[in-house]
């Protein structure tokens, strides 16, 4: 079991395994990750090594992360790799899932998180610089047939862009929701990064327009976020991470993609070396990481 100096219970383990992606997303923030070493990934054993240490110390779920993850190659060695997590899932941009999605089920991966922040696809091109919305609608449509669920479908909102399309967005998770939900809508708030000032809309107008009318609400431990229920299915508002709260009941911990251990998000600063280690000394090094995880934001 790892719990930090804060009383925190370290369960989810997220691996970014590439910084590569064949997206630009306007907004993207590349996981926390400082990206100067851009082509150094570990290997399938590296991650491995490093999942099974942590398995071992009591966490319960992975995520694979990126950059775009489905772009390595071994995409599915990695995953069929890992230990029986309770969950393991990915977060993709969903445009290369189509071709992938059986395979990754059948070797272990439990459920995905896709990014799709319009159906249009003019916008869909202009937020990603060169996407194909199609692809995405396809990844969705085969993560569902190959039961990764629940999928659950992150919109990112853009002020002027896409913030009137939450509606359109529900109506087309519904028709996967005829029996019993398997895909959340998250409905996600901008964070105030330099040059995206103008597109920065307060996703609470949404919010209060859905709590209104939901069936019934729920509330997650870790982020104090809200979930309500509504007939097309569930959606799920996300705030931006300078939330005293969310950080109070962080449970995560991150490696890069060169493997190096990131105990928080937000900071670069303490990152702990575990690529390369014994088996002893990699316990070592994920034990020193979880010392120095402390709240980025306190109240």
């Amino acid at each position: 079991m790892l719990i930090d100096r804060y009383g925190r219970r370290i369960t989810n383990l997220r691996i970014a395994i590439t910084n590569r992606c064949n997206l630009r997303c306007i907004y993207c923030h590349h996981e926390g990750v400082d990206f100067r070493d851009f082509n150094e990934e570990m290997s399938v054993r590296e991650i491995e090594r490093i999942s099974k240490a942590f398995f071992d110390l009591g966490i319960k779920k992975i995520k694979i992360t990126g950059g775009e993850p489905l772009l390595r190659k071994d995409i599915v060695e990695i995953i069929n790799s890992m230990p029986p997590f309770k969950e393991i899932s990915i977060t993709t941009n969903g445009t290369l899932l189509a071709k992938l999605a059986d395979e990754l089920k059948e070797v272990g991966l439990s459920r995905v998180n896709i990014s799709l922040d319009t159906l249009n696809e003019h916008k869909y091109r202009w937020i990603t610089r060169n996407g194909d919305v199609k692809k995405v609608i396809d990844g969705v449509e085969a993560a569902y047939n190959a039961d990764l669920t629940p999928i659950k479908l992150n919109v990112v909102v853009l002020n002027g862009v896409n913030n009137d399309e939450i509606d359109k967005m529900l109506e087309f998770v519904s028709k996967y929701n005829k029996h019993g939900v398997k895909v959340i809508l998250q409905v996600i708030e901008l964070l105030k990064l330099p040059g995206l000032e103008d597109y920065y809309f307060d996703i609470s107008e949404i919010e209060k327009k859905y709590a209104a009318i939901a069936k019934d609400v729920f509330v997650r431990v870790m982020h104090r976020r809200k979930q309500y229920v509504v007939d097309e299915g569930i959606i799920e508002f996300v705030k931006p991470l300078d939330n005293t709260e969310f950080c109070a009941n962080c449970n995560r911990i991150r490696v890069t993609p060169d493997g190096k251990i990131k105990p928080c998000l937000l900071r670069n600063d303490n990152l702990v070396d575990a690529k390369g280690l014994k088996d002893d000394e990699l316990v070592k090094a994920i034990k020193k990481a979880v010392l120095l995880r402390e709240p980025y934001f306190r109240s």
